[in-house]
Protein backbone atom coordinates (compact mmCIF):
# COMPACT_ATOMS: atom_id res chain seq x y z
CA UNK A 1 0.00 0.00 0.00
CA UNK A 2 1.39 3.45 -0.91
CA UNK A 3 1.39 6.31 1.56
CA UNK A 4 -1.15 8.11 -0.64
CA UNK A 5 -3.50 5.12 -0.65
CA UNK A 6 -3.13 4.68 3.10
CA UNK A 7 -3.97 8.34 3.64
CA UNK A 8 -7.05 8.07 1.46
CA UNK A 9 -8.30 5.00 3.31
CA UNK A 10 -7.65 6.60 6.69
CA UNK A 11 -9.44 9.81 5.73
CA UNK A 12 -12.48 7.86 4.58
CA UNK A 13 -12.53 5.99 7.89
CA UNK A 14 -13.05 9.23 9.84
CA UNK A 15 -16.59 10.03 8.71
CA UNK A 16 -19.59 11.75 10.31
CA UNK A 17 -20.36 8.70 12.41
CA UNK A 18 -16.80 8.70 13.77
CA UNK A 19 -17.12 12.37 14.72
CA UNK A 20 -20.48 11.75 16.37
CA UNK A 21 -19.09 8.82 18.38
CA UNK A 22 -16.08 10.84 19.48
CA UNK A 23 -18.14 13.83 20.59
CA UNK A 24 -20.53 11.60 22.53
CA UNK A 25 -17.61 10.01 24.35
CA UNK A 26 -16.10 13.44 25.08
CA UNK A 27 -19.37 14.73 26.54
CA UNK A 28 -19.49 11.65 28.77
CA UNK A 29 -15.89 12.43 29.85
CA UNK A 30 -14.56 9.14 28.56
CA UNK A 31 -11.79 10.62 26.38
CA UNK A 32 -8.22 11.57 27.33
CA UNK A 33 -6.25 13.82 24.95
CA UNK A 34 -2.53 13.02 24.67
CA UNK A 35 -0.73 16.07 23.33
CA UNK A 36 2.53 16.02 21.36
CA UNK A 37 4.97 18.61 19.95
CA UNK A 38 3.25 19.06 16.58
CA UNK A 39 0.73 21.41 18.23
CA UNK A 40 3.46 23.69 19.57
CA UNK A 41 3.89 26.44 17.01
CA UNK A 42 5.09 29.66 18.67
CA UNK A 43 5.77 33.22 17.55
CA UNK A 44 9.49 33.93 17.50
CA UNK A 45 11.52 36.90 16.29
CA UNK A 46 11.89 35.16 12.94
CA UNK A 47 8.18 34.30 12.65
CA UNK A 48 6.06 31.28 13.60
CA UNK A 49 8.18 28.23 14.38
CA UNK A 50 7.72 24.74 15.81
CA UNK A 51 8.83 25.17 19.43
CA UNK A 52 11.16 22.18 19.49
CA UNK A 53 12.90 23.14 16.24
CA UNK A 54 13.53 26.59 17.74
CA UNK A 55 14.72 25.07 21.02
CA UNK A 56 17.16 22.79 19.20
CA UNK A 57 18.78 25.76 17.44
CA UNK A 58 19.00 27.78 20.67
CA UNK A 59 20.43 24.82 22.59
CA UNK A 60 23.08 24.21 19.93
CA UNK A 61 24.22 27.82 20.30
CA UNK A 62 24.31 27.65 24.10
CA UNK A 63 26.30 24.40 24.05
CA UNK A 64 28.60 25.59 21.23
CA UNK A 65 27.67 22.56 19.13
CA UNK A 66 28.83 22.60 15.50
CA UNK A 67 25.61 21.90 13.59
CA UNK A 68 27.06 22.27 10.08
CA UNK A 69 26.88 18.55 9.38
CA UNK A 70 23.50 17.91 11.03
CA UNK A 71 20.29 17.43 9.04
CA UNK A 72 17.58 20.11 8.99
CA UNK A 73 15.41 20.85 10.78
CA UNK A 74 17.54 20.32 13.86
CA UNK A 75 16.16 18.12 16.62
CA UNK A 76 17.01 18.13 20.30
CA UNK A 77 18.21 14.55 19.92
CA UNK A 78 20.65 15.58 17.16
CA UNK A 79 22.05 18.39 19.30
CA UNK A 80 22.33 16.21 22.39
CA UNK A 81 24.10 13.38 20.55
CA UNK A 82 26.54 15.79 18.95
CA UNK A 83 27.20 17.47 22.30
CA UNK A 84 27.87 14.16 24.04
CA UNK A 85 30.11 13.17 21.14
CA UNK A 86 32.17 16.25 21.92
CA UNK A 87 32.49 14.96 25.51
CA UNK A 88 30.07 17.51 26.91
CA UNK A 89 28.42 17.01 30.31
CA UNK A 90 24.95 15.56 29.81
CA UNK A 91 23.48 17.48 32.77
CA UNK A 92 24.49 20.82 31.25
CA UNK A 93 22.00 20.47 28.39
CA UNK A 94 19.01 20.32 30.73
CA UNK A 95 19.87 23.40 32.71
CA UNK A 96 20.58 25.31 29.48
CA UNK A 97 17.15 24.34 28.15
CA UNK A 98 15.52 25.61 31.31
CA UNK A 99 17.38 28.91 31.00
CA UNK A 100 16.29 29.29 27.36
CA UNK A 101 12.63 28.75 28.23
CA UNK A 102 12.81 31.14 31.19
CA UNK A 103 14.01 33.94 28.90
CA UNK A 104 10.92 33.82 26.68
CA UNK A 105 7.21 34.18 27.29
CA UNK A 106 5.47 32.39 24.46
CA UNK A 107 1.70 32.66 24.21
CA UNK A 108 -0.03 29.28 24.18
CA UNK A 109 -0.72 28.25 20.58
CA UNK A 110 -4.29 28.51 19.30
CA UNK A 111 -4.68 24.72 19.09
CA UNK A 112 -3.85 24.31 22.79
CA UNK A 113 -6.29 27.07 23.71
CA UNK A 114 -9.00 25.41 21.65
CA UNK A 115 -8.43 22.13 23.47
CA UNK A 116 -8.52 23.94 26.81
CA UNK A 117 -11.89 25.44 25.89
CA UNK A 118 -13.37 21.94 25.61
CA UNK A 119 -14.33 21.80 29.27
CA UNK A 120 -15.30 18.13 29.12
CA UNK A 121 -11.56 17.38 29.16
CA UNK A 122 -10.47 17.16 32.80
CA UNK A 123 -7.25 15.16 32.32
CA UNK A 124 -4.63 16.04 29.72
CA UNK A 125 -1.52 13.95 29.11
CA UNK A 126 1.39 15.60 27.33
CA UNK A 127 4.49 13.98 25.87
CA UNK A 128 6.34 17.31 25.93
CA UNK A 129 8.23 19.01 28.76
CA UNK A 130 7.24 22.64 28.13
CA UNK A 131 4.60 24.58 30.14
CA UNK A 132 2.45 25.74 27.21
CA UNK A 133 -0.40 23.27 27.75
CA UNK A 134 -0.94 24.15 31.41
CA UNK A 135 -0.61 27.84 30.48
CA UNK A 136 -3.41 27.39 27.93
CA UNK A 137 -5.68 25.66 30.46
CA UNK A 138 -5.02 28.33 33.08
CA UNK A 139 -5.70 31.08 30.56
CA UNK A 140 -8.93 29.64 29.21
CA UNK A 141 -10.42 28.25 32.41
CA UNK A 142 -8.94 30.22 35.29
CA UNK A 143 -8.34 33.73 34.02
CA UNK A 144 -4.60 33.10 33.81
CA UNK A 145 -4.29 32.03 37.45
CA UNK A 146 -2.14 28.88 38.06
CA UNK A 147 -5.07 26.70 39.13
CA UNK A 148 -4.29 23.65 36.98
CA UNK A 149 -2.72 20.70 38.78
CA UNK A 150 0.54 19.80 37.01
CA UNK A 151 2.12 16.37 37.54
CA UNK A 152 5.33 15.08 35.99
CA UNK A 153 6.62 11.50 35.75
CA UNK A 154 10.29 10.65 36.13
CA UNK A 155 11.87 7.20 36.53
CA UNK A 156 13.53 8.29 39.77
CA UNK A 157 10.38 9.99 41.11
CA UNK A 158 7.16 8.19 40.26
CA UNK A 159 4.25 10.58 40.73
CA UNK A 160 0.76 9.30 40.00
CA UNK A 161 -2.65 10.94 39.75
CA UNK A 162 -3.80 12.08 43.22
CA UNK A 163 -7.08 10.15 42.86
CA UNK A 164 -9.23 8.29 40.37
CA UNK A 165 -10.25 10.52 37.49
CA UNK A 166 -13.87 10.77 38.65
CA UNK A 167 -12.66 12.18 41.97
CA UNK A 168 -10.17 14.76 40.68
CA UNK A 169 -10.82 18.18 42.18
CA UNK A 170 -8.95 20.16 39.50
CA UNK A 171 -8.03 19.84 35.85
CA UNK A 172 -4.80 17.84 35.61
CA UNK A 173 -1.97 18.14 33.09
CA UNK A 174 0.28 15.07 33.33
CA UNK A 175 3.76 15.25 31.77
CA UNK A 176 4.32 11.62 30.88
CA UNK A 177 7.93 12.12 29.75
CA UNK A 178 8.94 14.63 32.41
CA UNK A 179 8.69 18.37 32.90
CA UNK A 180 11.17 21.17 32.21
CA UNK A 181 13.78 21.31 34.95
CA UNK A 182 17.44 22.06 35.56
CA UNK A 183 17.85 18.36 36.37
CA UNK A 184 17.92 15.52 33.77
CA UNK A 185 14.40 14.36 34.68
CA UNK A 186 12.69 14.77 31.29
CA UNK A 187 13.06 13.47 27.75
CA UNK A 188 15.38 15.42 25.48
CA UNK A 189 17.09 12.63 23.51
CA UNK A 190 16.19 9.22 22.12
CA UNK A 191 18.28 7.72 24.93
CA UNK A 192 16.07 9.52 27.48
CA UNK A 193 13.00 8.15 25.73
CA UNK A 194 14.30 4.59 26.01
CA UNK A 195 14.84 5.04 29.75
CA UNK A 196 11.36 6.45 30.29
CA UNK A 197 9.66 3.72 28.23
CA UNK A 198 11.52 1.00 30.13
CA UNK A 199 10.60 2.58 33.48
CA UNK A 200 6.94 3.04 32.52
CA UNK A 201 6.68 -0.67 31.74
CA UNK A 202 8.33 -1.67 35.00
CA UNK A 203 6.01 -3.21 37.58
CA UNK A 204 7.29 -0.95 40.34
CA UNK A 205 7.67 2.29 38.39
CA UNK A 206 4.30 2.54 36.63
CA UNK A 207 1.87 5.32 37.64
CA UNK A 208 -1.01 2.89 38.19
CA UNK A 209 -3.89 5.34 38.46
CA UNK A 210 -2.88 7.09 35.26
CA UNK A 211 -2.42 3.85 33.33
CA UNK A 212 -5.77 2.57 34.57
CA UNK A 213 -7.37 5.65 33.00
CA UNK A 214 -5.42 5.23 29.75
CA UNK A 215 -6.46 1.60 29.56
CA UNK A 216 -10.17 2.17 30.13
CA UNK A 217 -10.79 5.42 28.24
CA UNK A 218 -10.76 6.47 24.61
CA UNK A 219 -7.52 8.21 23.63
CA UNK A 220 -6.81 11.16 21.35
CA UNK A 221 -3.13 11.17 20.34
CA UNK A 222 -2.75 14.62 18.81
CA UNK A 223 0.52 15.76 17.24
CA UNK A 224 2.44 12.95 18.88
CA UNK A 225 5.29 12.78 16.32
CA UNK A 226 5.89 9.14 17.29
CA UNK A 227 8.08 6.99 15.09
CA UNK A 228 6.61 3.81 13.61
CA UNK A 229 7.64 1.46 16.39
CA UNK A 230 7.26 3.98 19.20
CA UNK A 231 3.64 4.56 18.19
CA UNK A 232 2.95 0.81 18.32
CA UNK A 233 4.80 0.43 21.62
CA UNK A 234 3.04 3.39 23.22
CA UNK A 235 -0.39 2.13 22.20
CA UNK A 236 0.36 -1.37 23.50
CA UNK A 237 1.74 0.07 26.73
CA UNK A 238 -1.34 2.24 27.29
CA UNK A 239 -3.85 -0.52 26.55
CA UNK A 240 -1.99 -3.29 28.43
CA UNK A 241 -3.13 -6.03 26.08
CA UNK A 242 -2.63 -7.27 22.53
CA UNK A 243 -3.91 -4.61 20.17
CA UNK A 244 -5.84 -7.23 18.21
CA UNK A 245 -7.81 -8.28 21.32
CA UNK A 246 -11.43 -7.06 21.44
CA UNK A 247 -11.84 -3.94 23.60
CA UNK A 248 -14.52 -1.35 24.30
CA UNK A 249 -12.43 1.77 23.78
CA UNK A 250 -10.80 3.31 20.72
CA UNK A 251 -7.95 5.64 19.79
CA UNK A 252 -7.47 8.44 17.29
CA UNK A 253 -4.05 9.40 15.91
CA UNK A 254 -4.19 12.95 14.59
CA UNK A 255 -0.90 13.92 12.97
CA UNK A 256 0.72 13.89 9.55
CA UNK A 257 3.59 11.62 10.64
CA UNK A 258 1.28 8.68 11.28
CA UNK A 259 -0.77 9.26 8.14
CA UNK A 260 2.35 9.43 5.94
CA UNK A 261 3.73 6.16 7.30
CA UNK A 262 2.06 3.56 5.10
CA UNK A 263 3.31 0.60 7.12
CA UNK A 264 2.07 2.07 10.40
CA UNK A 265 -1.34 2.92 8.93
CA UNK A 266 -1.62 -0.59 7.48
CA UNK A 267 -0.66 -2.11 10.83
CA UNK A 268 -3.26 -0.07 12.70
CA UNK A 269 -5.99 -0.83 10.17
CA UNK A 270 -5.28 -4.57 10.15
CA UNK A 271 -4.38 -5.21 13.80
CA UNK A 272 -5.78 -2.40 15.93
CA UNK A 273 -9.15 -2.11 14.23
CA UNK A 274 -10.54 0.38 16.77
CA UNK A 275 -7.75 2.86 16.02
CA UNK A 276 -8.51 5.66 13.57
CA UNK A 277 -6.12 8.05 11.84
CA UNK A 278 -6.73 11.70 10.98
CA UNK A 279 -4.19 13.77 9.05
CA UNK A 280 -3.00 17.05 10.55
CA UNK A 281 -2.96 17.78 14.28
CA UNK A 282 -3.96 21.45 14.11
CA UNK A 283 -6.69 20.78 11.53
CA UNK A 284 -8.08 18.02 13.74
CA UNK A 285 -8.18 20.26 16.82
CA UNK A 286 -9.87 23.07 14.88
CA UNK A 287 -12.51 20.67 13.56
CA UNK A 288 -13.02 19.08 16.97
CA UNK A 289 -13.36 22.46 18.67
CA UNK A 290 -15.88 23.70 16.08
CA UNK A 291 -18.01 20.56 16.31
CA UNK A 292 -17.93 20.46 20.13
CA UNK A 293 -18.80 24.17 20.38
CA UNK A 294 -21.72 23.73 18.00
CA UNK A 295 -23.13 20.93 20.15
CA UNK A 296 -23.10 23.16 23.23
CA UNK A 297 -26.10 25.02 21.78
CA UNK A 298 -25.33 28.43 23.26
CA UNK A 299 -28.39 30.43 24.24
CA UNK A 300 -28.80 33.73 22.40
CA UNK A 301 -30.49 36.08 24.82
CA UNK A 302 -32.29 39.26 23.83
CA UNK A 303 -31.56 42.38 25.85
CA UNK A 304 -34.20 44.88 24.82
CA UNK A 305 -33.15 46.81 21.77
CA UNK A 306 -29.45 45.99 22.09
CA UNK A 307 -27.59 43.15 20.43
CA UNK A 308 -28.36 39.62 21.70
CA UNK A 309 -26.18 38.29 24.49
CA UNK A 310 -24.53 34.91 24.15
CA UNK A 311 -24.70 32.50 27.07
CA UNK A 312 -21.40 30.68 27.55
CA UNK A 313 -21.45 27.63 29.75
CA UNK A 314 -19.42 28.13 32.93
CA UNK A 315 -16.03 26.47 33.20
CA UNK A 316 -15.90 23.28 35.20
CA UNK A 317 -13.61 24.97 37.73
CA UNK A 318 -14.58 28.35 39.18
CA UNK A 319 -12.25 31.21 38.18
CA UNK A 320 -10.78 33.49 40.83
CA UNK A 321 -12.97 36.41 41.99
CA UNK A 322 -16.05 34.97 40.33
CA UNK A 323 -19.62 35.76 41.34
CA UNK A 324 -21.21 32.52 42.59
CA UNK A 325 -24.83 32.05 41.47
CA UNK A 326 -26.88 29.57 43.53
CA UNK A 327 -30.14 28.34 42.02
CA UNK A 328 -32.70 25.56 41.71
CA UNK A 329 -32.27 23.48 38.59
CA UNK A 330 -35.76 24.45 37.33
CA UNK A 331 -34.55 28.06 37.07
CA UNK A 332 -31.66 27.34 34.68
CA UNK A 333 -33.05 29.45 31.76
CA UNK A 334 -33.28 32.54 33.98
CA UNK A 335 -29.82 31.85 35.40
CA UNK A 336 -28.49 31.64 31.84
CA UNK A 337 -29.98 35.09 31.18
CA UNK A 338 -28.36 36.44 34.33
CA UNK A 339 -24.94 34.98 33.54
CA UNK A 340 -25.02 36.24 29.94
CA UNK A 341 -25.87 39.77 31.09
CA UNK A 342 -23.14 39.78 33.75
CA UNK A 343 -20.59 38.36 31.31
CA UNK A 344 -21.49 41.07 28.79
CA UNK A 345 -21.04 43.70 31.52
CA UNK A 346 -17.52 42.40 32.14
CA UNK A 347 -18.06 40.40 35.36
CA UNK A 348 -16.77 36.88 35.94
CA UNK A 349 -19.58 34.53 36.99
CA UNK A 350 -19.85 30.86 37.86
CA UNK A 351 -22.51 28.33 38.73
CA UNK A 352 -22.64 24.56 38.80
CA UNK A 353 -24.16 23.56 35.49
CA UNK A 354 -24.18 19.81 36.15
CA UNK A 355 -26.13 20.01 39.44
CA UNK A 356 -24.60 16.76 40.64
CA UNK A 357 -25.92 17.18 44.18
CA UNK A 358 -24.09 14.35 45.87
CA UNK A 359 -20.82 13.06 47.24
CA UNK A 360 -18.33 14.35 49.76
CA UNK A 361 -15.83 15.50 47.10
CA UNK A 362 -18.51 17.48 45.28
CA UNK A 363 -19.61 19.09 48.54
CA UNK A 364 -16.03 20.07 49.42
CA UNK A 365 -15.63 21.65 45.99
CA UNK A 366 -18.79 23.74 46.30
CA UNK A 367 -17.98 24.80 49.86
CA UNK A 368 -14.47 25.84 48.80
CA UNK A 369 -15.89 27.84 45.88
CA UNK A 370 -18.28 29.71 48.17
CA UNK A 371 -15.39 30.39 50.55
CA UNK A 372 -13.37 32.12 47.81
CA UNK A 373 -15.99 33.69 45.50
CA UNK A 374 -16.27 37.49 45.30
CA UNK A 375 -20.04 37.67 45.84
CA UNK A 376 -22.82 35.16 46.40
CA UNK A 377 -26.07 35.56 44.45
CA UNK A 378 -28.91 33.28 45.65
CA UNK A 379 -31.75 33.08 43.12
CA UNK A 380 -35.16 33.04 44.81
CA UNK A 381 -38.22 31.85 42.93
CA UNK A 382 -41.38 29.76 43.01
CA UNK A 383 -39.11 26.80 42.34
CA UNK A 384 -37.08 27.38 45.50
CA UNK A 385 -40.35 27.81 47.38
CA UNK A 386 -41.54 24.37 46.31
CA UNK A 387 -38.28 22.60 47.16
CA UNK A 388 -38.01 22.57 50.93
CA UNK A 389 -35.09 20.14 50.73
CA UNK A 390 -32.44 20.67 48.04
CA UNK A 391 -28.71 21.16 47.66
CA UNK A 392 -29.00 24.87 46.91
CA UNK A 393 -30.22 25.31 50.50
CA UNK A 394 -26.91 23.90 51.69
CA UNK A 395 -25.13 26.43 49.45
CA UNK A 396 -27.19 29.19 51.08
CA UNK A 397 -26.16 27.91 54.50
CA UNK A 398 -22.47 27.91 53.53
CA UNK A 399 -22.82 31.52 52.33
CA UNK A 400 -24.41 32.54 55.62
CA UNK A 401 -21.56 30.84 57.51
CA UNK A 402 -19.00 32.84 55.54
CA UNK A 403 -20.96 36.09 55.98
CA UNK A 404 -20.66 35.74 59.77
CA UNK A 405 -16.91 36.31 59.40
CA UNK A 406 -17.32 39.41 57.24
CA UNK A 407 -17.26 42.90 58.75
CA UNK A 408 -20.61 44.52 59.48
CA UNK A 409 -21.72 46.65 56.55
CA UNK A 410 -19.54 44.78 54.03
CA UNK A 411 -21.52 43.21 51.21
CA UNK A 412 -21.17 39.55 50.26
CA UNK A 413 -24.68 38.11 49.70
CA UNK A 414 -26.80 39.71 46.96
CA UNK A 415 -30.18 37.89 46.88
CA UNK A 416 -32.34 38.26 43.78
CA UNK A 417 -35.88 37.13 42.96
CA UNK A 418 -36.74 36.20 39.37
CA UNK A 419 -40.56 36.06 39.64
CA UNK A 420 -43.47 37.28 41.74
CA UNK A 421 -42.55 35.42 44.94
CA UNK A 422 -43.29 37.75 47.85
CA UNK A 423 -40.32 38.70 49.98
CA UNK A 424 -42.26 38.16 53.20
CA UNK A 425 -43.18 34.59 52.16
CA UNK A 426 -39.75 33.61 50.83
CA UNK A 427 -38.37 30.40 52.34
CA UNK A 428 -34.86 31.73 52.81
CA UNK A 429 -32.45 32.18 55.74
CA UNK A 430 -33.35 35.11 57.99
CA UNK A 431 -30.07 36.76 57.01
CA UNK A 432 -31.35 37.03 53.42
CA UNK A 433 -34.52 38.82 54.55
CA UNK A 434 -32.41 41.37 56.38
CA UNK A 435 -30.90 42.30 53.00
CA UNK A 436 -32.56 43.97 50.05
CA UNK A 437 -33.89 41.27 47.71
CA UNK A 438 -33.71 42.71 44.22
CA UNK A 439 -36.46 41.97 41.69
CA UNK A 440 -34.97 40.54 38.51
CA UNK A 441 -37.78 39.15 36.27
CA UNK A 442 -36.57 36.15 34.24
CA UNK A 443 -33.01 36.82 35.36
CA UNK A 444 -32.65 40.14 33.54
CA UNK A 445 -30.55 42.40 35.82
CA UNK A 446 -31.58 46.06 35.91
CA UNK A 447 -28.92 48.73 35.29
CA UNK A 448 -28.78 49.66 38.98
CA UNK A 449 -27.71 46.11 39.86
CA UNK A 450 -24.85 46.24 37.36
CA UNK A 451 -23.80 49.67 38.65
CA UNK A 452 -23.86 48.38 42.22
CA UNK A 453 -21.67 45.43 41.31
CA UNK A 454 -19.23 47.73 39.56
CA UNK A 455 -19.07 49.99 42.62
CA UNK A 456 -18.58 47.01 44.93
CA UNK A 457 -15.68 45.65 42.88
CA UNK A 458 -14.15 49.12 42.58
CA UNK A 459 -14.39 49.55 46.35
CA UNK A 460 -12.51 46.29 46.91
CA UNK A 461 -9.72 47.32 44.57
CA UNK A 462 -9.33 50.78 46.12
Amino acid sequence: MTALAAAADASQAFDEDAWDDLLNYIEERRVIPIIGPDLLHVRTDSGPRPLYDWLAEKLALRLSVDVAGLPRPLTLNDVMCCFLGQHGRREEAYTRLRSIMREVDFEPPLALRQLAQITDFDLFVTTTFDPLLENAVNLERHGGQPATEVIAYAPNRVTDLPAERSQLQRTVVYHLFGRLSASPTYVVSDEDMLEFICALQSEHLTPEKLFHELEHNHLLLIGSDFSNWLARLFLRMAKRRRLSDPRDVSEVFADDHTLQDARLVAFLQQVSVRTRVYGGAEAFVAELHARWSKRQRPVMISNGGSAPQRFLAPAREMPENAIFISYAREDLPAVQHLKAALDTAGFTTWFDLDRLEGGDDYDRKIRANIARCSFFVPVISASTQRRQEAYFRREWSYAVDRARNIAEGAVFILPVCIDETRESDALVPEQFKALHILRMPNGEPPPEFLRRLHDLFSGRQA
